[in-house]
């Protein structure tokens, strides 16, 4: 139940995360115009999914990379100055990066799958 819990938790937030890239097709820009918003307002998602699949791989490494973002998104998005935002933003991938790291440890280290 722990391996998957924090992997479920994991794309159910990115997939919130990329929700906030939709306004760009409100902004009226031309087609390349919106396809380069688009890009750029999903560059969070395209972390946290990297940050995800070396997760599903190396849980201990990919814990610790959940917790840097966590501060990032907390500094860059300024979440430490609304109660609602942090819990919305930045505490989800507290939680998701502790699941990940006793994910990791109750496994026996950083490699779930060791390969022979």
């Amino acid at each position: 139940m722990l391996t998957l819990l924090p992997r479920i938790l994991a794309i159910l937030y990115i997939a919130f995360i990329s929700l906030f890239a939709l306004d760009v097709f409100e902004e009226g820009y031309g087609f390349f115009g919106t396809i380069l918003a688009l890009f750029m307002h999903l560059i969070p998602s395209f972390l946290l999914i990297a940050a995800l699949v070396l997760a599903w791989r190396k849980a201990l490494i990919g814990g610790a990379h959940f917790l840097i973002l966590a501060v990032v998104f907390t500094l860059w998005f300024n979440t430490y100055r609304s109660l609602s935002s942090f819990l919305l933003v930045s505490l989800p991938l507290l939680v998701i990066g502790i699941f990940f790291i006793v994910d990791g440890i109750s496994k026996g280290g950083a490699e779930h799958h060791p390969r022979r």
